[in-house]
This record gives structure tokens, sequence and C-alpha cells, in this order.
């Protein structure tokens, strides 16, 4: 990693982390947060929750862990480019899907419905929990201590969520709401550039990757994908460049220009931002009136077309529908299930169950069915639903 700029997020100055610790001789605390977030369960875990497609679908497609691994090696590559923290915006990139719930957003639908009394459930604010309270690696505290810049990022890494400068008309998670007021994220702000490269570098890795996917499982073929305007010149460029190429080396061709299109455009509107703006710090960052990392107007609006056929061809594909609204209610059933009978938990989850209350015991319930991979959400729901089963 070569110099940082000033308004980069430099590990000397971070604001520290909750709970004081000696740091590290040979890593910086990014470094360390980093490797915390790798090393958690939740990140294990990660290997057999759905991005698009549920675990026995295939073996060719994308999984919850390898969209991480590519989100974080985009956001590597541009924090490199505009000299910001690498190690910071790769640990966002790898926290930031942590609070995913088995089957992808289809059970994040079914939990959101399931905990609809008790305030819903969304998963940035579970990926705060995680990191905050759920995983339990240290003696001396919950969660992972990470530090202020990464749990920032974590939380802001789509936007200020509430105040003048949000864009979103939801209330603030119930979970990060009660966070903040114990330790102040300051969340009517923008978080940190490298905040904002791993959200962008999520929308380039799966833009682009649940496109690859989608034409590899022939749910729509190279001649749609055409009409895009974003995708058509691409697939133009590499067809002239390399007549009658075949349809395996064809879509790699593509989407890796598809990625660097996107990569260059971002850095380009990136910089035009920072030079117009001049800030001088990181918090400098934070106080302007909208992000300072985005795509140019016109690769926004060609995103925009290409998430519309995604949306239309791919996550409404009645082959992905049909399999969404059987994990929802398989989501769905195992809450129910759990919180009526807390008896049907794991002796440890119940131990704790006992001794709460009604909304008390609903977010252990939420916290042990949101934990769940796809593979053991549909062996515990055939263990507890099914006839058949043995045990």
């Amino acid at each position: 990693m070569g110099s940082l700029v000033r308004y980069a997020c430099h590990p000397e100055e971070s604001r520290g982390r909750r709970f004081p610790e000696e740091e590290s001789r040979m890593r910086t605390v990014f470094q360390r947060d980093r490797d915390r977030i790798i090393h958690c369960t939740a990140f294990r875990r990660l290997k057999y929750k759905t991005q698009v497609f549920v675990y026995h679908e295939g073996d060719n497609y994308r999984t919850r862990l390898t969209h991480t691994i590519e989100v974080a090696q985009i956001a590597r590559t541009i924090a490199r480019a505009l000299d910001l923290n690498e190690d910071l915006a790769e640990s966002l990139a790898l926290a930031h899907d942590l609070g995913h719930p088995p089957f992808g957003h289809a059970g994040e639908t079914g939990l959101d419905e399931a905990m609809a009394e008790f305030g819903g459930f969304d998963h940035n604010d579970h990926t705060l929990r995680i990191l905050t309270r759920l995983e339990r690696r240290y003696a001396e505290f919950d969660g992972l201590n990470l530090t202020w810049e990464s749990l920032e990022g974590v939380v802001k890494h789509n936007g200020p969520l509430n105040g003048p400068k949000s864009h979103t008309n939801r209330e603030v998670p119930a979970g990060i709401a009660e966070y903040v007021r114990e330790y102040d994220l300051e969340i009517e702000s923008f978080a940190g550039a490298e905040a904002q490269v791993a959200a962008l570098s999520d929308d380039i890795a799966y833009h682009s990757h649940d496109l690859d996917d989608g034409l590899r499982a022939g749910l729509f073929s190279v001649e749609d994908v055409q009409a895009i305007p974003l995708t058509g010149p691409v697939i133009a460029e590499v067809r002239s460049r390399y007549p009658g190429i075949e349809l395996q080396r064809l879509i790699p061709e593509t989407i890796r220009r598809l990625i660097d299109r996107m990569v260059q455009d971002l850095i380009g509107e990136t910089k035009s931002r920072l030079a117009s703006s001049k800030p001088k710090t990181a918090q400098a960052i934070r106080a302007l009136d909208e992000p300072v990392v985005a795509f140019s107007r016109e690769m926004e609006k060609e995103n925009q077309c290409l998430k519309a056929f995604l949306m239309q061809h791919m996550y409404r594909h009645y082959k992905v529908d049909r399999m969404a609204k059987k994990a929802r209610l398989v989501v769905r059933e195992l809450f129910d299930l759990l919180l009526r009978k807390p008896g049907c938990l794991p002796a440890e989850w119940q131990k704790e169950a006992e001794a709460m209350d009604q909304p008390g015991r609903a977010q252990l319930v939420l916290d042990y069915v949101a934990g769940m991979t796809d593979r053991f959400a549909l062996e515990e729901h055939r263990r507890l639903f099914s006839v058949y089963a043995k045990k």
C-alpha cells in the first residue's frame, strides 16, 4: 500500500475501539479488523448462504461468500487507485453481508414478516448486532470490538441513516438506533471514502456477477443482454475482436470488461468530485452534502437499466421466484415454531429463552434463524416438520 491521501482514514488517527485494547506491533488497527472479520463464525457461514441461487441448485453459482470475496477484490483495486486505505475498504467489503439470513433476500423478507410485531428485520442492523454482540470469541467483550471507522462504515456505507442528508424514508433500524445512543457513529453524516468505495464495489460485483450467473443458468441469453445499453457495446467489442468466440469464453470476457468499465468510470467521477470539493481530512469527506465516491450520471443511468433487466429477467424469473417463495416459507415456519415451542431450540439456546419475555425470546429466535446457512435451515426444517425425519 502506497502513501495515503490526507482525506483517507489513517490507522494512526483512528478513533479507536469501544473497549480499549493493546494494539498489535505488526498490524494496523484496520488490518486487525479485517483479520477478525475473516476469522469470525459469521464469515465462515457465508459459504452456504444464498446470493441468488440456493446452494443445492449448483456448485458453479456465487454464494454469499464468493460474492463477498469478489467485492473485497474490487474495493481494494479502487482504494489503491485513489490512494485510500485498502485495508479498511477490504474490511468493510468483507463485513457488509454478515447479517444476511439464509436464502438471501427471500430469507430477509420472511424474517421481516415474522418479526413485524417486534420491529422487523434488517440485515444491516443484524450485521452490527453480529459485530458488537453475537460473536463471542473474546474474554473481555462480546462482538469483535472493531474500530469506530469500521463500525461506522458498516452502518453508513449506503449513506446517512437520518437527517437532511439521508435519502431514505425508512426509520433507523431499532438495533442501530439503540447502539448509537451508547456509542455515537454519527449516522446523520456520510461515512468515510473507504466505506463509500465498499458500497459501490458491492454494486459492481452483484450487477456483473448476477448477470454472469443468470447467463450460465439459462435464465436469459446473450442476445437478450445485447439490448442493454451498458452491456451491448461490451459484447459487440468482444465479438469484433474475437470473431466466432465460443459462449463459454464470451461470457467471462464480457463480464471482466464490464467490471473494468464500471471501475474506470467510478474512479474518474470520484477524482472529479474530489477535485471539486477539495477535502482536507476524512472528517471533511463525512461533512459533504453528497457522496464523494460515485458513478458518472451516464453510468448511473446505464446501471439502473441493467438493474431493471436483472429484476425482470432474473430475480423475478419463475424458477428463482419459485425457490424464493419456498425459502421464505421455510424461514417463517422455523421462526414461528421456535417462538411458540422454544423447547425445539438447542439446549444452550433453550436456557436463555426460558429467562426472557416474549420480545426478548423473539429476538433470540431471530438470532438463531438468521445465523443459519441455507443447508442447515433446510435440514432443520425437515427435522422439525417432516413426519419421515428420523431425528
